[in-house]
């Protein structure tokens, strides 16, 4: 979506609530709301063209009152609790609110507006409000009790006790046990996040937006592919700067200049345009993790627990922060040995070249390029041309129909919220309906940084009614010019397999509770169907069959593959220590006990400090862009999973590798034990059912190359896109 004029985003803003009021009540009197009704459309995906900005706060007002009747209902039930009656029934309270919200949150994320923006401000406050209504619901909570001390006593199958389990313990988790007055004060934080977390978005999404480079001189572009010129000479013509260039801090922009740009001031500046994002200024995001912290801190107290780590650690596969810190050192150390081996190769080249400065983070991209290029004759812009991304994408669908025999055809007619937008009718091997799958793939400034999946729909079975889900993948790519198609960068290839991965996980469930499906799963296990499926990018056999050369549609030649192989642990020294460094500050934001008077860059300096952080790598993320930790509480205490789930697709990965990587038996496996089961069951049982023993870190290590053992053949490892 293009930039809406400022005027109007400034009123918008400036009116708030009662801009996006004034524009319901008009709205409504002329159309229905497609959120109250059922959707007149193939597999139920949302009507995108009938939904207007005035149909999403009476919509959420509507499912929210609906669902308040259903819980009254199911907590003033005068017969014995049972799952049916109580717990399945709570899972199935708010049609309406799993519609509004499934598209406003996704929206605002992928396609977000002004008019979005002041929808906001009043939307995630309201539904925090409500949902800490039922959380905290005595009554509600006895019943799910009652089922909770005598689960033991009743036939239950894995999922159903597993169902209660997580139920009771969300409750309590969400203050349920807590007096009037801690409940009180618990929904009044729980509503001080929702502003806050809001807040630091708007910021974010704002300060990315607000910078750009502009060059005028095309000398100054000595080195940057060709595609990256048409790129940033579009983006110039799109400002009304024709003759000059646009690079923005979107990582198709960002990233190319930084690897290949000659131009050292110019790699400097765009550096240090990123790593001070949302750090000053109108957008400044200090004050406002400050105050996250804060109340997360209190939060913890009160909830029962010494910090916010050990609350957010305390019901996932990890069980406690010492084990996540554990893993975490384990792959540190040798990661920051390897920095310093890479440090000293690129450092080694730069002075061959007659330069008398010392390698500093700017020049780090930069240089590892030229060292790969150097050490193994790969260029990874000469390897892009066979990286077209309708061929990826259809690699991605191969990859799919061999391991687990669906097929993707497209829906031209198809609801959609962007035109950039492609949906898909997923089928399985018997053509039977699996799921809708939709793409969303190139940058813009309405979209937030990096990549993620989601869904409009989600699956459930109750009784001889079959929902199937309606999944999404969104991604940052390169997008085509005038003259080029979008040619996607190794990292990009290795992000669609990542996203896809989670998609075949919200897809191929076969849960039967709704709570259960897909994704459902503990934050350090979601990451397994995503990374695990990062491997199939650069094997072999599978790049025969989707990397064919743009322009001639020649297959990928085996020299090509064969210098991709041997540079395949190359710069995984950073990758790895940009990678556990975040994690490792955010579990220490988490411990944090202590939270007057932040000062966020002196915390993040000393973190660095102490881990002895090389002096060449930053944090993946710094605070104040880090929207996994402090746009939400999803990741929160939790950025470690990447690496924890990293443990699992190595070594996951290597029964398939030995097998074959479309070995049938496999594949049915791993789809049967961790795709389909969503969270019906205990995480490293379903993981030991799939691959028949405990994974160790040794896997990890020797795909990264850290560790003296070579990696398993065709292991392929290409940068990070986490």
């Amino acid at each position: 979506m293009k930039k809406l004029k400022l005027i109007l985003a400034s009123a918008l803003l400036i009116t708030g609530v009662s801009a996006a009021t004034a524009i319901i009540t008009n709205a409504m009197d002329k159309q229905k709301n497609p959120f109250l009704s059922e959707y007149d459309t193939p597999y139920d995906i949302p009507p995108f063209d009938k939904i207007t900005y005035a149909d999403y706060l009476p919509a959420l007002k509507a499912g929210i009152e609906q669902q308040k009747s259903a819980v009254e209902a199911i907590a003033g039930n005068t017969e014995a609790p049972t799952l049916e009656n109580t717990i399945i029934a709570l899972d199935h309270s708010s049609p309406i609110l799993d519609k509004v919200c499934a598209v406003f949150f996704n929206l605002d994320e992928s396609n977000s507006s002004p008019e979005m923006n002041a929808i906001g401000e009043e939307f995630y406050p309201l539904l925090s409000k409500h949902s800490d209504e039922i959380a905290m619901n005595p009554r509600l909570f006895e019943r799910i009790k009652v089922l909770y001390d005598n689960r033991d006593k009743m036939n239950y199958s894995k999922a159903q006790r597993l169902l209660i389990e997580k139920s009771y313990e969300s409750m309590v988790r969400n203050g349920a046990l807590l007096d009037e007055a801690n409940k009180s004060e618990l929904k009044e934080l729980n509503g001080k996040l929702a502003d806050l977390y809001l807040k630091f978005n708007k910021n974010l999404l704002s300060a990315t937006n607000a910078f750009s480079i502009v060059v005028d001189n095309k000398e100054e572009l000595k080195g940057l592919p060709a595609t990256s010129i048409a790129v940033a000479a579009e983006e110039a013509a799109k400002r009304g700067l024709e003759g000059k260039w646009v690079f923005t801090l979107h990582a198709p922009s960002r990233l190319p200049l930084l690897q290949y740009a000659d131009n050292r001031d110019l790699r400097e500046k765009m550096y240090k345009g990123y790593t001070t994002l949302a750090s000053s200024g109108e957008y400044n995001n200090y004050p406002v993790i400050a105050e996250i912290l804060k109340v997360r801190a209190r939060k913890a107290k009160l909830l029962g627990y010494d910090t916010y780590a050990d609350y957010m650690t305390a019901n996932v596969m990890a069980k406690n922060v010492a084990n996540a810190e554990e893993l975490l050192m384990q792959i540190w150390k040798p990661a920051i040995a390897r920095v310093n081996e890479e440090g000293a190769e690129m450092q080694s080249l730069s002075n061959k070249e007659g330069n008398t400065f010392t390698i500093a983070p700017w020049d780090y991209y930069y240089y590892a390029e030229k060292v790969r290029k150097d050490k193994f004759n790969l260029d990874e812009d000469e390897v892009r041309q066979y990286f077209h991304i309708d061929n990826v994408r259809k690699g991605i669908f191969e990859m799919a129909h061999r391991l687990y025999g669906v097929t993707f055809t497209e829906m031209p007619d198809a609801p959609k919220y962007y035109p950039e937008v492609t949906v898909y009718d997923v089928k399985d091997a018997d053509g039977k309906h699996v799921a809708v799958f939709m793409t969303d793939y190139f940058t813009r400034s309405s979209k937030r940084q990096g990549a993620w999946m989601s869904e409009f729909k989600g699956s459930f079975i109750d009784g001889d009614k079959v929902e199937r889900p309606i999944i999404f993948n969104v991604c940052n790519f390169t997008p085509p010019t005038a003259d080029t198609p979008s040619l996607l960068t190794l990292d990009e290839v290795e992000t669609m397999f990542h996203e896809f991965g989670h998609g075949l996980h919200g897809m191929l469930s076969r849960a039967e509770y709704k709570s259960q499906a897909g994704t459902n799963v503990d934050r350090d296990f979601v990451e397994l169907p995503s990374q695990i499926h990062e491997h199939w990018a650069m094997e072999p056999e599978m790049l025969k069959m989707f990397a064919k050369h743009y322009k001639t549609g020649e297959t990928i030649p085996d020299d090509l593959i064969s210098k991709l192989q041997a540079a395949s642990t190359h710069n995984q020294g950073f990758t790895t220590t940009e990678l556990a460094g975040a994690a490792l500050l955010d579990l220490q934001w988490g411990k944090l006990t202590d939270t007057d008077n932040v000062d966020v860059e002196g915390f993040e300096k000393a973190v660095a400090d102490k881990l002895n952080m090389p002096k060449e790598v930053q944090y993946r993320y710094r605070s104040p862009y880090f929207k996994h930790i402090f746009g939400s509480d999803g990741y929160a205490s939790g950025y470690y999973t990447y690496l924890w789930a990293e443990v699992l697709d190595t070594d996951g990965f290597e029964l398939f590798s030995e097998k074959g990587i479309f070995d049938p038996a496999t594949a049915k496996a791993f789809k049967e034990n961790v795709l389909e089961a969503g969270g019906s069951d205990d995480p490293m049982e379903l993981y030991i059912k799939f691959r028949g023993k405990k994974p160790t870190p040794e896997a990890l290590l020797r795909n990264r190359g850290l560790i003296n053992e070579p990696a398993k053949p065709g292991n392929i490892n290409t940068p990070e896109g986490k």
